[in-house]
Order: C-alpha cells, then structure tokens, then sequence
C-alpha cells in the first residue's frame, strides 16, 4: 500500500482516543497524558462510556458521538473490543489508527478468521491505515504528537527512528533525553500488518523534517518493498540498521553447500547492502551513530585529524581506525610549522597532535585553528583526558569557541565519567557530537565514512558484459522439466552440467553410466584419465562416502574403483538409491583455485547468489560472500572482492593472477540462469576451477521444484524486463530498438546527451545544463524497475550502430497513483515520428502497470511537445508561478 493515506496517521489534524481512561497507570490513561502534555494544537476526542471527562477533556461515549471525524484514532481496547471499535471507526470515515492492543493473532473473530485478519479486512475497505498491533505508539515532536504510552517525551531534531521493539524503543528515549537529541519521528511499528518498514522509508524518504532515518530491525515481511523503498531514500539521506537474530540454526539440512553457508542473516546482509542501507551491530553502535546524525554537517571527505592530551587514548583513536579500515590524515609541512609555533617542543610533531597533558583551552583553541586550516583534514576528533592540572569544562570551552564557525565536521570524546560530565553536558548545549570512548567517536565517525562509500559504490557505472550472449533457456528449462516429471527433485550431474552449458558456464564433459562395465565402456570413449562418481538422488555431498575417486588411468583402476565405491555406499548408505556412476574428463591445471559458486532460495529475499573458497573443506572454511540477483559485472565483482580467498585470486610474489573477468562474467551468467528459471531451488559449482585460462565446473548439483511462482514473488529485486525490448519501424522505413535502460548504458546515454542543441537541452532541463555529472547520471540509467522505467531507442545497425536517438523516462510515486515523464528526442531526427512513438509506448506501459494519470511539466516555447500531447489526448492547465504548461492523461478511465 505504500504511503497511501499515511499523511493522516503521522501529520493528522485531529485525535480520537478509544479506550481512554483516568485510571492511573492504565494505558489510556498515559496515552490521554501525553497527548496533552505534548503540546498537540487539533481537537483530542476521548472516548469512553463511563466517564465524563478524561485528564479534564471532555469525552465521548463511542465512537458515533464525536463531532467531527478523526484523523487518527489510538485503540487501546481489549482484543473483543478491537472488531466493533474498527467497524465504527470505518463508518465514521477514519482514516488512520494506531492498534495498541495484543494477541490479536491468537483469538478468533468467526470460524474462518482472527480478530486481527478481521481488523485487517475493516481496514482494507476503506484503505485505512493501520499501526501495530501491538505497538508503542508514534511521536512526531515537530506537531506536537506523543500518539504513545511512553514514559519519557522527546524534542523536535531530524533524525526518525523506527523499530520493531518498543523495549527499544524506551531505552532509546531515555539515552536521547539525557543528551538532548531530539526526533523528527519516532514510530514503534509493532507487528507491521499494514504499515511497515517500506511504507515507512518511503514516507520518512520524502520527508524533508527527516535528515537521517534509523532502524531497529526483528523480521523483515514484505522484502521488495523494504529494498525498494530503501533504495530510493538512502539516495537522499543515511539509513542506519541495527539487527537482531543474527545467529539461526538449521543450515545443515540443506541439500547443497551452498545452502548450509548461505545463513538468514547473510542473506540479509547482502539485501541492506544492495538498498544502501549502512548495519551497525550493538547498541552502543547505534546510540553512537545517532549522535553524530544529528550533530553533523555534510562529509567532505574520509581523513581524520587527531588533537589529544594524552599519546595512550590517541593511539586508541588510531587502532580503532585502522581496524576499520580508516584514514589517517598527514599533516602538512606548514601545519606541522604552525603547530611547533605554538605549542611545547615535546609536542608529537604528527597525527595524533598529541598537545601534552597540561594543555588548557586556550593551547586546545590554538592548536584546533591550525588543524583545520591543513587541506588534508575532513573531520577532527578532539581528544581530552582528565588531569589534576586542567579543568575539563573549561578545555570544552574553549574547544567550543574554536570551532563555532568551523564548516568541518568535529567530534569530542572527553574520557571519563564524573569529572567529565559537565563538559559532557557543554557539548550536547552546543550540538557537537561527543563520545565516551575513543572506540565509539571512531566508530560513529567511520559510520558515515562507510555510507558515502556505499553510496558511490552503489552509483559507480558497471562495466558491459565483454561476451555477447544468448542463454538457451527453453533447453535448459526442458531438461529440469524432464526431472520433474519423472517424480525427481536433484538433476544428475550430466542434467545439471547440461543447464549450466545452456547459459556459457563452462563444464568438464560428464557421461552417466548405468554400471561398472558401462563405465568402463565410456571412460575409453572419454579417454584416460578420468574421474568416477557415485551417482545417487539420495547421496547429497558424494565425498562423504567415498563416492569420487580422480586420476583413474586404466581399465582395472576403474572397475576397482566402482565396485569399492559401491561396497561402501551400500554400508554407509544402505537405504541410498543408486543409479550408477557418473565418468568425467580429468581436468589437469597446476595451480588452479578451487571455487565455489551457487545459489540457494531465503524464505525472506528469495534467491541467493553465493561465492567463497570451494573444495572438500569448504564448509570449514567457511569463506563466503553473497549478493542477490540480478547481477551485472560491477556487481559480481564486488561479490568476489568481498571473500578472503579474492587476495589470492589477484595474484602474489610469483604466483599469477587468475582470469577475474571470466570469473565475473560466470558470475553474471548464474545470474541471468537464476532469474530465467524459477524452478532452481538450489544450485552448487563446487569445485569451479579457476586459473588464467578461465573456470570450469568439475562438479555441479541443481535441486529443482515444480512450483514456480511469478517474479515478483520469488525476486527480492526487480530483473531487467527483457520482455519490454521491441522492434520498430518509423514509417519513413528508418528502424530501431525500443528497450529498457539499463545501468550499462550511462556512457551511450553521455554520448546522447553530447549530440543535443542548447534547445534540447532547455526545453529537458527548463535551462542550461552542460554536462550532467555522474551522480545524477547513475539516477537516470541505474533505475529500481519497481518504480521507474525508461525506454531507449537505439539504431540496431550500420554507421550508427548503437547510439541513442530517443529516450523516455518516468518516475512513478510510491503509490502508483502518477508517472511523471520526461522525454529528449535528437534535434536531426525530429519530425519522424519518434517522439510519438516513445510516448505511447511509455504510456502503454504505465496503463499496464496500473498507474492512474500520465503527467508533465512542458515550457510554452516547446510547441512541438505541446502539439504532440494535444494529439494523443493530455489536458493540460498554465502554472504561472513555475511558467510552465502541466500536462495530464488520465490512464484508467476505460477501465470498466
């Protein structure tokens, strides 16, 4: 439902109470308090049938009696109360409310459903927004908003935090309170049966009270919406998460290695990863990151200047930032100069500027003033320890005067406790992130250091696939068809290396045979040597029992080999259903890495791409990363950089770099077979080979199932639609290719771009626009397909093969309500036709995907876009403040 009404539960004009009450301690009565006590300026309606007035309001019997319609209305009823309090509220013409009360799952409505999924039904008749149930509450501060049964309000700042835990949720007020770190919302989501996580980050995303968002993180419901909306604002602003439930057993059930390595909180690991969403790990983490949200300014860069008192916690300083992978700024020659200037000989003369124990304020004021002027400097920690010698609040002083017009971002950590409180307590007045510890200012520093970097990894431009490439998907989906219908859920090896070749994965040639003769009989059609393996549905990790014996050179090695293998499988695995022996070409390449590649099936984020060190030890090992499809080469790449076996498959002292390309592009290609064929359930490359000549798969094992469903419920994110791709033909003959953007595209899209006039470029960009730069670039060709889509038209052949003539490109609201267009066709290519083509086929697309109008913004001098518009049937109204034409086209309306 996405932000759907939203509006009235988190900015609502007026407040009904259900279940308010004077009894003290009760939760209506709380709720009535803090209503009242938070400064809230609409009506606050009370209802209850026994009371007069609650907290001094006057009340209302039930819900028919109020005399307006609320907004939003707080149930705190008893669970039989809920049905007939949502029934009332529903007639009423609410439109929002926050379900305080719980077990609703557990008790049943009627014979067919519980008092929560009748809630939910009342809910969706209407499309009336629902909090919880069993939830804290909400605070906006910013309207004077305590919709909660807290015991602790909050101010008014621009971070919002959301969680699952309202025990959180009350430990994170208290720890605010006492810092004076206020909230633009804070949102106890309880058990997310309508509003949840993505709903909420689309709302907070367009917010503009809201600079940061912070999330506390139990189960994640409806994934595509989380990354999608995810996605979208961390473009704007940091997304923090923290995680319970991190460690779950289980894995050893599964049928693949890839399966006992891919654990839920891996998984969910590569999901926040690919939305921009930055983990922390503790509390004390997110407390840490929390303060410096709301204290810092922009980040300029990633090196860290140092001043201290003391050379002990300055090194601490820089330990904990090495171990994070941080920068440590080097001091100029001239603010080395400065320095010596003005403080003791004995001082450092390095980062850390360790300024000496007895430093006052003054020497702290000075030695600040140079630090910053150093170009090498982003952002300062200043350091102080106590001493019997220094006063620490008036050390905070003087830091606090050094730094006021200071456009760097600062950071304090006086050690300590009590003697440092107040000078604490100087810092948290004068808004400047402060920490306890010189390990958690590092942290909270590193923190935003690792989401800038997230973001320009997530915006860099992906290389193109170097190998054009068409799978054989109708094949290799009639392959594990064949399987499945003759009642099996594994493929044989030979069945699964078939697959795999249908998508350009390269695999050692694999024979099945029925017996110990036939085995024979093959390995000499193969040619010694080669490799026997047991082959068995029943047998999941065939070295476990002996079932794979390599380098058989003869006739008699083999035949001793099977019989054996067999022997042993029948006292190991009495039960095991042999269906005979697998003979492989033996592959022989000194040197070679072992590798594993795969992909498993999250009940949560749906398939699962993994890669790590591979062999017999791989699951000792244990060294793995994993990523979700689709991938591209960008993509893969990182997946691979994220496994320590990636420093050994560079290359070192003698040893040879492998071919990572190829390496990436199998990976790519696992993905594209991941995406087409949904019924893979798990799949395993182990060992893939790996040398400078290439990979090959000495192994693979595929587990399928018949019950495929759509994309969009298997895939956690939307694939590039292929289907979309189209062939055309203008009618003066000239031909082109109508396709999807894809992220590939940015350097032809800058090719594009470069070949407009002035005038193009105006009547796009309502002015002048040189070159667009690479961020804003990544938005335009790096598109979530959930929500936008742009078409390309592309000339398939002769001299200008490849370039863009045309383009059209939509962003659609959360709530598929409207699509905004956007549409540059060449200057030498207008009057063709091409404009018109783009436009209905955007239109098209976007009457299929549901969305309700078609609309844009056109200057009055664009006489052809405005002629074009009129003929396909917009309406369209002057705007005299932004002096443009917005034009309108209704989609749905022949919708019966």
């Amino acid at each position: 439902m996405s932000t759907i009404n939203l509006d009235h539960l988190f900015k609502p004009k007026s407040v009904a109470v259900i279940g308010a009450s004077n009894r003290p301690h009760s939760v209506g009565q709380v709720i009535m308090r803090n209503l009242l006590a938070g400064g809230f300026d609409g009506p606050i309606m009370p209802v209850n049938p026994r009371s007069q007035s609650i907290g001094g309001v006057l009340a209302y019997p039930d819900v028919e009696s109020l005399p307006v319609v609320p907004e939003l209305a707080v149930i705190c009823v008893p669970p039989q109360a809920v049905i007939p309090t949502m029934e009332c509220l529903s007639a009423k013409g609410c439109m929002a409310a926050i379900v305080l009360t719980a077990g609703l799952g557990a008790e049943q409505y009627d014979e067919t459903r519980s008092i929560k999924q009748a809630m939910l039904d009342i809910a969706a008749r209407n499309k009336m927004r629902l909090l919880g149930p069993n939830c804290l509450g909400l605070m906006v501060p910013g309207i004077g908003l305590n919709a909660s049964f807290s015991h602790q309000s909050i101010g008014s700042g621009k971070i919002a935090f959301v969680s699952q835990s309202g025990a959180l949720c009350t430990a994170v007020l208290d720890w605010a309170a006492a810092r004076g770190i206020g909230f633009s919302h804070f949102i106890s989501l309880g058990e997310c049966d309508d509003v949840d996580f993505g709903d909420v980050i689309d709302y907070l995303g367009s917010d503009p009270n809201t600079r940061a968002i912070m999330l506390y993180i139990e189960s994640i419901q409806e994934r595509r919406g989380f990354i999608s909306a995810a996605r979208a604002a961390s473009r704007n602003k940091p997304i923090l998460c923290i995680k319970s439930g991190r460690f779950a057993e289980g894995a050893a059930a599964a049928a693949s290695h890839t399966g006992a390595l891919a654990g839920a909180d891996d998984v969910f690991d590569a999901a926040i990863k690919r939305a921009g969403v930055l983990r922390v790990y503790t509390v004390t983490e997110m407390f840490s990151a929390a303060e410096t949200l709301s204290r810092m300014r922009p980040f300029r860069g990633d090196k860290l200047g140092i001043i201290t008192n003391g050379g002990g916690i300055g090194v601490l300083a820089v330990d904990a930032l090495i171990e994070r992978h941080g920068q440590l700024a080097k001091l100029e020659d001239s603010t080395i100069d400065a320095l010596s200037s003005v403080l003791p000989s004995t001082w450092s003369h390095a980062n850390p500027v360790d300024i000496i124990g007895d430093a006052p304020g003054e020497r702290y004021a000075k030695s600040i003033d140079a630090v910053l002027k150093d170009p090498n400097i982003d952002s300062l920690l200043v350091m102080h320890a106590p001493t019997a010698i220094t006063d620490p609040v008036e050390v905070a002083q003087g830091v606090i005067n050094a730094i006021k017009d200071s456009r760097k971002n600062i950071l304090t950590n006086w050690v300590g406790e009590a003697t440092v409180a107040k000078a604490r307590n100087l810092f948290y007045a004068a808004g400047i992130p402060t920490y306890r510890t010189p390990e958690n200012a590092v942290a909270a520093f590193q923190h935003m250091v690792n989401y800038r970097k997230l973001q320009e990894v997530l915006m860099e431009t992906p290389p193109s696939v170097p190998q054009d490439f068409t799978p054989e998907t109708d094949k290799a989906r009639q392959i594990i068809h064949t399987a499945i219908h003759s009642g099996r859920d594994m493929l044989t090896e030979p069945e699964a290396k078939a697959v795999l070749e249908c998508y350009g994965i390269n695999t050692v040639k694999t024979v099945a045979a029925e017996s110990v003769d036939d085995a024979v009989e093959t390995a000499n059609a193969i040619g010694y040597p080669v490799a026997l393996k047991i082959l068995s549905d029943d047998i999941s990790h065939k070295s476990d029992v002996g079932g794979v014996v390599l380098n058989i050179d003869s006739d008699e090695e083999l035949r001793a080999a099977g019989n054996k293998m067999l022997r042993t499988v029948k006292q190991k695995f009495p039960n095991a259903r042999v269906r005979g022996f697998t003979v492989q070409e033996m592959i022989k390449r000194a040197g070679a890495r072992e590798l594993i590649v795969g992909m498993t099936t999250d009940p949560i984020f749906g398939p699962v791409i993994l890669f790590g060190h591979g062999g017999v030890e791989v699951e000792v090992v244990r060294d793995r990363a994993m990523a979700l499809p689709p991938l591209n080469m960008k993509l893969a790449r990182e997946l691979v950089e994220g496994t320590r076996i990636y420093n050994l498959l560079r290359g070192y002292r003698d040893v040879p770099p492998v071919n990572l390309e190829q390496l990436y592009v199998t990976l790519v290609r696992l993905s594209q077979l991941v995406v087409h064929l949904g019924e893979v359930l798990e799949l395993d490359m182990n060992p893939l080979l790996i040398d400078q000549t290439g990979v090959i798969a000495l192994d693979a094992r595929i587990k399928v199932t018949p019950k495929v469903v759509s994309d969009d419920q298997r895939l956690a994110i939307h694939p590039y639609p292929r289907h979309l791709k189209q062939e055309l033909i203008l009618d003066d003959g000239t031909k082109y290719l109508l396709r999807p953007i894809k992220p590939e595209d940015e350097p032809k899209h800058y090719e594009f771009m470069s070949k407009l006039t002035p005038e193009d470029i105006h009547f796009r960009f309502f002015g002048s626009v040189r070159e667009l730069p690479h961020s804003e670039m990544a938005r335009q060709t790096q598109l979530d397909y959930d929500r936008d889509m742009a078409f390309l038209a592309i000339v398939p052949n002769g001299p200008e093969e490849g370039e863009i003539h045309g383009i059209v490109q939509v962003v659609i609201d959360p709530n598929n309500e409207h699509a905004e267009y956007a549409i540059m066709v060449r200057s030498d290519i207008k009057g063709r036709g091409l404009g018109r083509v783009l436009m209905e086929k955007m239109i098209e697309y976007c009457r299929q995907k549901g969305t309700e109008t078609f609309i844009g913004q056109v200057l009055p001098d664009n006489r052809r876009m405005l002629t074009l518009c009129e003929k396909l049937g917009f309406s369209r109204k002057y705007l005299a403040d932004e002096e443009v034409f917005e034009v309108t086209l209704p989609l749905q309306r022949d919708v019966a």
